[in-house]
């Protein structure tokens, strides 16, 4: 086995490796997010961090890696005695592919053992071998979102609930949560990068000495791993102990009433929504505190924490850019630090009025005493004993002097500090900028850039004909390997997910021979499965329809003297209707006919509003605008959103029409994206007036893109309409979609294509 890489080792990262030593001090912060371009060393430093864990102690043969003093009441592979046999080995580091699927992460049914045994046995899935120890996702952006729920719900909760398959198995998964990611591939759903305790984001060393020092480092480490190794022991062995220091210290951390108060201003003033920040940064502090060995958190630690649990809350809409607000950031820590010290001066300010009071109160008690039944003495004046003012000092019109008139007349103007009335000159006084006309004539300079409105639900394009295992999705319908339960089928190859259990029994007792008594059995058996496997169809199965069916298999093969044996070829897949990803391909018209800065404006907002639909459904996009004597490829296809939003805000207009070299550049990219990725179906949406003023005329170039479902967004406004864009739509053989009808929320089908034939029937023509 190679000698891992030394974390001690590793240059610079700051931020990372301390984010890391928190988590593994505390695993109740919620895990890190590492982002990163590539050649980064996240990979190295989050594979280094399970070295430094201490060893863990587990029950003798459990799977579960249980405590054996603190074993797990509800684990599947107990009950354990406390002080059992045990065994020490070191803390587990489990990677989870992006290709994995949810039975390998949750667990599922021992099939082997259901079909051949009758028994409902459970075989642990990689959140189970992942307990006590190190789960890490390489490119987690890239896994499926329901994975990722789980894998953030197990870490939050410290359980691991798996319903499935006829099983129901409750274990506890207590780890820590790692994932690294490249922004280049696209940026996860804000809500699941919420999920994640801490993010920090790292890049490659910009000092010539640091990198050297990379490259030095590196190829020592290459020639002689284990010696390179041995030369950190030391550092290893203190940052493991200090690990189990901070960690025996944890519990006894106090997070004080003053710094509670200063999270919850911070993340007030840093305006991040729902209450996990506050919780995390809570979490994440007392730890910072138990790493330096205090036993109280300091605002220091709040400061820290913040820095790392704070940043990546405040991107709220999916397609903003993410990245940290630095400045956003130290004005709310500064805001909390001033509203602490005012909290403290007022509270300061009542106790020494409180003091003076009880001071005064004593002074007459005293005075009362002495005096005893003497002479009234008159109340001194409203000035106090000395004849003055109540704080002293001759008057000045109020208490602290200051209440008198200004000695610059009326009050200043906000945005005129001198005074005096604002510019008389400009035509529009307190704006700094004449109003843009409205006039959809009017056109702006060439080259200027329009700004887009607020985006609206869309209608849904979808393309109409059933695709064939493509991408999991939300947009066109497909068969896929989640969804709508159709039909079954032999596998083709390797079995893709579950297997579908009834036709699987059915092929088996098919298939088996048996004596005259025993087939007669089968045939009844036959019959009652063919009825549960018509009752299938209609409805998906739960898993109590699943556990129903291997007791009555148990139950069969006991009467009959044997199990029932399942070979490789009885089994069958399950055949599923679902929704499926797609290449949603603009191809956007920027020439001067679209200058117009009203007409442009809507264009911007109704690509903008489906490029959020695009998000919302898992598709993958790309950008074509085309002007001037050519198009150009703005946005190669990329899973990045928020990328293709930047490119639209800085999308300029003017110039010639060509139309055809639009059309040429979208028809290229959607051939190599076919050999790319054949499973994705691209959907080419042409937003366009229709006119065509430079190149050939753009019919030429229809048949380059056929097969390819397109919706033409006519742009053309005005009283005298040419439809050209209605002509390029049918010689495309696309959907037509007029741009002031974009918003709304009915699903239109292209006239020419056939509607959708029902599910199950589909699947027959198809079988």
């Amino acid at each position: 086995m190679t000698t891992p890489y030394p974390f001690s080792a590793v240059v610079g990262l700051d931020d990372l490796r301390l984010a890391l030593l928190l988590t593994a001090v505390s695993p109740a912060v919620g895990g890190v997010l590492v982002r990163g371009e590539k050649g980064t060393a996240k990979s190295t430093v989050v594979r280094a961090l399970a070295a430094l864990l201490p060893h863990v102690e587990v029950v003798h043969g459990c799977r579960f890696a249980c405590d054996p003093e603190a074993p797990d009441p509800g684990c599947p592979d107990g009950p354990h005695t406390p002080g059992g046999p045990s065994d020490f080995r070191p803390a587990s580091l489990v990677e989870l592919p992006v290709g994995a699927t949810e039975d390998r992460v949750v667990g599922t049914l021992d099939l082997q053992r259901a079909l051949s045994d009758g028994v409902k046995a459970y075989e642990p899935g990689l959140l189970a071998a992942a307990h006590r120890g190190v789960l890490y996702v390489d490119e987690v952006n890239l896994l499926p979102d329901h994975l990722v729920d789980l894998l953030l719900d197990a870490a939050a909760m410290g359980r691991a609930h798996v319903e499935r398959d006829g099983v129901s198995v409750k274990h506890a998964a207590r780890f820590l949560l790692v994932g690294t990611m490249n922004p280049e591939e696209g940026e996860p759903r804000p809500q699941l990068v919420d999920r994640f305790g801490l993010v920090v984001t790292v890049a490659a060393p910009r000092d010539a000495v640091q990198r050297a020092e990379v490259v030095r480092r590196r190829l020592a480490y290459e020639a002689d791993p284990a010696r390179f190794a041995a030369r950190y022991v030391e550092e290893e062995r203190a940052h493991a102990g200090r690990i189990a220091a901070a960690r025996a210290v944890l519990p006894s951390v106090e997070l004080p009433d003053a710094e509670l108060d200063r999270i919850a201003r911070v993340c007030l003033a840093y305006g991040v929504d729902g209450m996990r920040a506050d919780i995390v940064v809570a979490r994440c502090a007392v730890a910072l505190a138990a790493w330096h060995g205090r036993t109280r958190v300091t605002a220091t630690d709040v400061a820290d924490a913040a820095r790392l649990a704070l940043p990546h809350r405040r991107r709220t809409d999916p397609l903003d850019p993410p990245g940290t607000d630095e400045q956003r950031l130290d004005e709310a820590l500064a805001e909390a630090d001033r509203q602490a010290e005012a909290d403290r001066q007022a509270e300061a300010d009542r106790q020494a009025e409180a003091d003076r009071q009880a001071e005064e109160e004593r002074r007459d008690a005293s005075s009362s005493e002495a005096d005893g039944d003497g002479d009234d003495e008159p109340d001194p004046g409203p000035g106090g004993p000395d004849g003055g003012p109540d704080n002293g000092g001759p008057d000045n019109g109020g208490p602290d002097g200051g209440d008198g008139p200004r000695d610059g007349g009326g009050p200043s103007h906000p945005d005129n500090p001198s005074g005096g009335t604002p510019d008389s000159g400009s035509p529009h006084p307190g704006t700094d900028t004449v109003p843009e006309t409205s006039d959809s004539g009017s056109r702006a300079p060439v080259g200027a850039a329009a700004t887009a409105g607020s985006a609206y639900r869309t209608r849904t394009l979808r393309i109409s004909a059933r695709g064939e295992g493509g991408h999991t999705g939300r947009r066109s319908p497909a068969f896929a390997r989640r969804g709508r339960v159709v039909g079954s089928r032999p596998p083709h190859g390797k079995l893709s997910g579950a297997p579908h259990l009834f036709a699987t029994l059915r092929a088996a007792l098919d298939r088996t021979a048996l004596d005259r008594t025993a087939l007669d059995r089968a045939a009844l058996d036959g019959t009652a499965l063919d009825r549960a496997a018509r009752a299938h169809l209609r409805a998906p199965a739960d898993g109590a329809t699943l556990g129903r069916a291997i007791d009555r298999a148990a139950a069969d093969g006991s009467a009959a003297g044997r199990g029932i044996r399942v070979l490789p070829g009885d089994l069958r897949e399950s055949v599923h209707v679902g929704r499926e990803a797609n290449l949603v391909l603009f191809v956007v018209d920027a020439s001067g006919s679209m200058a117009a800065r009203k007409r442009m404006t809507l264009v911007k907002t109704a690509v903008l509003s489906l490029l959020r639909d695009a998000y919302q459904r898992r598709d993958r996009i790309g950008m074509i605008t085309f002007r001037g004597s050519d198009a150009e490829v703005v946005l190669p296809p990329t899973s990045s959103h928020e990328v293709g939003v930047q490119r639209l805000a800085a999308l300029r207009t003017g110039g010639r029409t060509p139309l055809a070299a639009g059309l040429r550049a979208a028809a290229a990219t959607i051939a190599t994206e076919r050999r790319r990725d054949p499973r994705r179906r691209p959907l080419l949406v042409l937003v366009t007036d229709g006119r065509a003023t430079s190149g050939p005329d753009p019919v030429r170039l229809v048949p380059a893109l056929a097969g390819v479902a397109s919706v033409v967004v006519d742009c053309e406004s005005g009283p005298i309409r040419l439809g050209l864009a209605r002509r390029l739509a049918a010689a495309l053989q696309a959907e037509v979609m007029p741009l002031d009808q974009l918003e709304a929320a009915t699903v239109l089908r292209s006239p020419a294509a056939r509607p959708a034939e029902p599910e199950d029937r589909a699947y027959r023509r198809a079988a």
